[in-house]
């Protein structure tokens, strides 16, 4: 139920506190439920700076006034609020390791071209020597700290989560009830409601609530890389693309059996072109990395996202093509993306979100909760975390 939320704007960006007050009126949100924090207004926030300014302000006012976790189980993020949280910077101790090893890595990588094929025990060696490197640099670089600021914050409730690449979401359908190591206890759903500019965030919100009283037609188009596949030969598993395109194939199934939508599944290598795709209510679909393809026409409410790895690394930039960013300015209600390369196990799993959907008995962001496998890593759910396209009820608690 819209009690149950917990809007959070930046106090440095006036259109964030405007819009912040504009969903809460249309959701009827308690004004109470409004938490101001003031930060930077560019897309990425350092790690320092997301630590004083945002998770650790946030975490105090939630100790005090939800010390149980009962009150609040969702937070929205409000257009002006970062987009991603870098990983800690270095100290000088780790900055100098880090300069030999890359130094070592490239004497190495010298010693391997010059080694060729002719000597295979020379080559060999050389090869694991520089997967060690390439494996310590990795972890004394921290690349894997960074996050979205949404799954970061997912884990406020914390006390002290792993910061070393993504953590199990316990909500997840395929983890629930499961004893998973350094699986977090406590997480908060996290949506947002941003968008290239503050108009297109009030139309996000102005269209969930049109499409939950006047439904939502169209069709759903679902983009596969190939015709769908018997089952693999006996002692044969298929790759996780492979697995990927039969769960597109799959929640097309689903979606056709529901009999709520016209489905179009398009299993050529290309995608849908300009203008093949009209009316389009759902989708889900890939590979086109950092380039929107300009197929659909989107119904009023519509809800989508694209596979791939880059598809919400900006929703600000001027001339990007990045889907999220494209697919919101062309009428998309809702989205999801990754902010950084999230591999490919780490999207939502798409049955369970659009069948979550396609049900009406719970919100998009608890659809989001129990298809999102990960926290402390790199997707964004973009979209009014109270919307049911399909049916209206109470927002229902996640336990």
């Amino acid at each position: 139920m819209a009690d149950e939320l917990l809007v959070v704007a930046n106090s440095a960006v006036p259109e964030s506190l405007e819009l912040a007050r504009y969903y809460m009126e249309r959701r009827a949100v308690p004004s109470a439920n409004l938490f101001l924090v003031r930060t930077s207004t560019r897309e990425t926030v350092g790690r320092r700076d997301y630590d004083e300014q945002i998770a650790g302000p946030l975490r105090s006012f939630l100790e005090k006034n939800d010390p149980e976790g009962k009150r609040f189980r969702c937070i929205t993020l409000i257009y002006g609020m970062p987009l991603r949280v870098l990983p800690p910077p270095l100290t000088r101790m780790e900055g100098s390791e880090l300069k030999d090893l890359q130094t070592a890595l490239k004497e190495w990588t010298q010693r391997k071209n010059l080694a060729g094929k002719k000597q295979p025990e020379e080559s060999r060696k050389i090869q694991e020597r520089l997967a060690d490197l390439r494996r310590k640099i990795q972890i004394l670089s921290k690349s894997n700290w960074g996050a979205s600021v949404d799954s970061e914050l997912a884990l406020v409730r914390e006390k002290s989560p792993e910061l070393d690449g993504w953590l199990p979401n316990r909500y997840y359908f395929n983890f629930q009830g499961k004893e998973i190591k350094n699986m977090p206890r406590r997480p908060v759903l996290v949506s947002r409601l941003d968008g290239p500019d503050p108009s297109i965030v009030r139309r996000i919100i102005d269209d969930s609530m049109y499409a939950e009283v006047h439904g939502l037609p169209g069709r759903a188009y679902f983009d596969t890389r190939r015709p769908e596949k018997a089952a693999p030969k006996e002692g044969k598993t298929l790759s996780a693309y492979e697995r990927y395109d039969l769960a597109i194939h799959n929640t097309a199934r689903v979606v056709r059996k529901s009999g709520k939508l016209h489905v179009v599944v398009n299993d050529k290598p290309t995608l849908f072109g300009p203008g093949e795709a009209p009316d389009a209510a759902l989708y889900c679909g890939w590979y086109s990395l950092g380039k929107y393809v300009d197929a659909f026409t989107w119904v009023r409410g519509a809800v989508g996202f694209h596979v791939a790895s880059s598809e919400c690394t900006t929703l600000k930039v001027p001339g990007k093509t990045v889907w999220c960013k494209a697919m919101l300015e062309k009428g998309v209600c809702a989205t999801v993306g990754p902010v950084a390369e999230p591999y490919l196990q780490s999207f939502p799993a798409p049955e369970v979100f659009f069948s979550c959907l396609l049900d009406g008995r719970a919100a998009l962001a608890e659809c989001y909760g129990v298809s999102n496998p990960f926290w402390s890593w790199q997707q964004v759910l973009i979209g009014d975390p109270l919307y049911r396209p399909f049916l209206r009820r109470g927002f229902p608690a996640v336990n």
